[in-house]
C-alpha cells in the first residue's frame, strides 16, 4: 500500500504513513465484500496526490495538529469512490494496468462500495470537526458530480467547445485538487490571502494534470499509462486535442474528427492521430497545461520558504513533465 516512497512524498513521509494507517482502519466493514473491493482499489497504485496536497498545504502553513491526517484520508476515499463509479460509467476494464473492480466483481458491487467510501468520508469529516471544511467538501462533491454528468452528456458530441471542455475538467478533476489544498489551508487557519492562494494553486494544478492526461491519450502507451492510446476517442470523448484540431484543421479534417467522435471506437485512430499532430493540437494542449502549471506556481509566492512549499512547486512542474 506504499505509493509514497518517492521524493514528492519525502517532506511529509511520517504524515503519509499515518494516512495509510487511517485508510486501512477506516476500510473496516462488517460486510466482507466491502473490505475486499475497498482494499483492491486503494492498493491499486497511483500517486495519492490529493491526500498529499492536504498534508503539504497544511504543513506549508505551519499546521501543528493531526486532523490533517484524517482530512487527507477522507479525501482519498472521496477520490477512490469516484474511480469506482467512473469505471462503471465508462465500462472500463483496466485502470493503472490492472483489472478494474467492476471487471472483477461486477457493476453493482462496485457502485455500492463506491457509495460506502463516500459515506465513510462524510463520517470522517465530522471527526475533523470543521464546519468550513464540511462546507468546502460538500460543495465540491456536487461540483464533481456535475462535472461527471457534463462529461457523460458530452460523449459523442463534436460541438463541445474549449470553454465547455474546461468547465467539465474543472468539475470532474480540478475540483478535488482545489478542495484538498483549500481545506488544508483552512485547517491551518490561514489568512485570506494564503487561503485563496492555496485554493487557486490546487485548481490550476488539477487543470494541468487533466490537460496532460488528455494529451498523453494521443501520444502515450499502455506500458506507461496503464491504458491504450486513443481510449478517449474510443469512448467518444471530445477532449482538447480533438477540439483544437477541429478548430485549426481543414474542413475535411474537422469533418473526419466529428465523425470519429460521434461514432466512437478506433476505426479512424491513425487518421485522427495524424490530424492532431499536423494541426498543432498536441502542442497547443501542452501549452495550455504549461500555462496552468505556471499559474499554480505563481500562487506559492505568498507562502513562507519551506520544504513543503518546494514540494508543492515540484508537483506543479511534474504535472506537465510526465509520461503517466
Amino acid at each position: 500500500m506504499q505509493p509514497n516512497a518517492s521524493p514528492i512524498h519525502a517532506a511529509v513521509a511520517e504524515d503519509f504513513a499515518a494516512v495509510d494507517r487511517t485508510i486501512l482502519a477506516q476500510l473496516g466493514s462488517r460486510v466482507p465484500l466491502v473490505e475486499s473491493i475497498g482494499h483492491y482499489i486503494i492498493e491499486s497504485g497511483g500517486k495519492r496526490l490529493r491526500p498529499l496536497l492536504v498534508l503539504l498545504a497544511a504543513r506549508a502553513l505551519d499546521y501543528g495538529g493531526d486532523r490533517h491526517v484524517t482530512l487527507a484520508a477522507l479525501i482519498e476515499f472521496m477520490h477512490t469512490s469516484t474511480l469506482l463509479h467512473d469505471d462503471v460509467v465508462d465500462e472500463s476494464s483496466m485502470r493503472r494496468g490492472r483489472k478494474t473492480a467492476n471487471e472483477n466483481w461486477g457493476n453493482a458491487p462496485s457502485v455500492l462500495v463506491g457509495d460506502f467510501l463516500y459515506s465513510r468520508s462524510f463520517q470522517m469529516m465530522v471527526d475533523v470537526g470543521s464546519m468550513r471544511v464540511m462546507e468546502i467538501l460538500s460543495a465540491a462533491t456536487c461540483t464533481i458530480a456535475e462535472g461527471e454528468v457534463l462529461q457523460l452528456t458530452n460523449i459523442g458530441n463534436p460541438d463541445v467547445d474549449e470553454a465547455a471542455y474546461f468547465e467539465t475538467i474543472q468539475g470532474k478533476t480540478a475540483m478535488l485538487f482545489e478542495a484538498a489544498t483549500h481545506c488544508g489551508a483552512v485547517l491551518a487557519e490561514a489568512d485570506v490571502e494564503r487561503e485563496t492562494a492555496l485554493q487557486l494553486y490546487g485548481r490550476y494544478l488539477g487543470l494541468a494534470f487533466q490537460l496532460t492526461d488528455d494529451l498523453l491519450d494521443y501520444q502515450g502507451d499502455v506500458q506507461t499509462m496503464g491504458k491504450n492510446v486513443g481510449d478517449d476517442l474510443a469512448e467518444g470523448k471530445p477532449t482538447l486535442p480533438l477540439i483544437r484540431a477541429m478548430a485549426c484543421g481543414t474542413p475535411d479534417q474537422a469533418q473526419l474528427i466529428r465523425r470519429a467522435i460521434r461514432k466512437g471506437g478506433l476505426d479512424q485512430l491513425d487518421e485522427v492521430l495524424a490530424i492532431v499532430a499536423e494541426t498543432g493540437a498536441l502542442d497547443y494542449t501542452r501549452q495550455r497545461a504549461e500555462e496552468m502549471s505556471r499559474r499554480a506556481l505563481s500562487q506559492l509566492d505568498v507562502l513562507p520558504d519551506s520544504r513543503f512549499r518546494d514540494t508543492l512547486a515540484t508537483l506543479a512542474r511534474l504535472a506537465v513533465d510526465r509520461q503517466a
